[in-house]
């Protein structure tokens, strides 16, 4: 079958679009990032940007979902081999969390979202759904393979869950408002593999 050189132009103008808008929107604010600033980036004209994204918001919305998503992409049956192995489990989880913190890119764009979060209502919902609740789902599975197979001791599989996020949330937070202020992040360098030593002694058989 053909390919339609129109759809993957449609396709590659709305990835572009979306790339300097996520430069743009850490740069200078979801205020300062205007339509037009995007649009004379991405090197179309203003009315173009509309026959992708129907306002700024929506493109805001679309960025945000990237940064929000969890950093796990997994299948359920590649959640039970994995936390059929325990530790290894958690480790991957917060090594792809603990890169997602220090990217640069998605650090600005984080601290920007912590503070369009209180302003913006269908981005308060994107983060529930995107981000806490897909991971919430993702590890409570997996804590609660490892409780049937004895690994951990048997608790409230979402409970640990929260428990187990919570701290490593904590440390991006510390780490964004670190950097707000030109401060040294080194020595949160090595707390995420700390958190699993430590969480993990406390859950295990």
């Amino acid at each position: 079958m053909p390919e339609n050189k129109d759809f993957k132009r449609g396709s590659d103008t709305k990835n572009k679009i979306l790339n300097v808008a996520r430069t743009l929107f850490s740069q200078y604010g979801y205020k300062g990032a205007s339509v037009r600033k995007i649009a004379a980036e991405v090197g179309i004209r203003e009315s173009a940007i509309y026959n992708h994204y129907k306002n700024k918001e929506e493109i805001f919305l679309e960025v945000a979902k990237e940064i929000f998503s969890s950093p796990f992409s997994l299948s359920s049956e590649e959640i039970q081999e994995l936390a059929l192995r325990g530790k290894p489990f958690l480790h991957k989880f917060t090594m792809q969390y603990k890169m997602l913190t220090f990217d640069k890119k998605n650090e600005n764009m984080f601290r920007l979202l912590m503070i369009e979060l209180m302003q913006n209502k269908e981005l308060r919902e994107q983060f529930m759904s995107e981000f806490h609740d897909k991971n919430i789902k993702t590890l409570s599975e997996g804590f609660f393979i490892m409780m049937q197979n004895n690994l951990i001791r048997s608790s409230d599989p979402m409970m640990v869950a929260y428990e187990f996020i919570s701290t490593l949330f904590y440390i991006r937070l510390q780490v964004t408002i670190l950097k707000f202020d030109s401060n040294s992040t080194n020595h949160l360098a090595t707390q995420f593999e700390k958190h699993v030593d430590f969480f993990w002694e406390s859950i295990r058989v």
